[in-house]
């Protein structure tokens, strides 16, 4: 698992970016991996371990979000 620091998520546009700790590039957050770990949203600068997996498009997307 990544930790990273949420860099900003806009609750009706449905994603948002996590900056992670290691220095790679941010990870993408969808609104559905977020209902998914049973949060409603995300707030700037919360910490959150996740998981990277790719997305329908082969992008790179946060999963398995949970509270750091």
């Amino acid at each position: 698992m990544v930790t990273g620091t949420v860099k900003f998520f806009n609750i009706d546009k449905g994603y948002g970016f996590i900056q992670p700790e290691n220095g790679s590039g941010d990870a993408f957050v969808h609104i559905s991996a977020v209902e998914r770990a049973g949060m409603s949203t995300l707030d700037k600068d919360q910490r959150i371990s996740y998981e990277l997996e790719a997305d329908k498009r082969g992008k790179m997307s946060a999963v398995n979000l949970q509270q750091a």
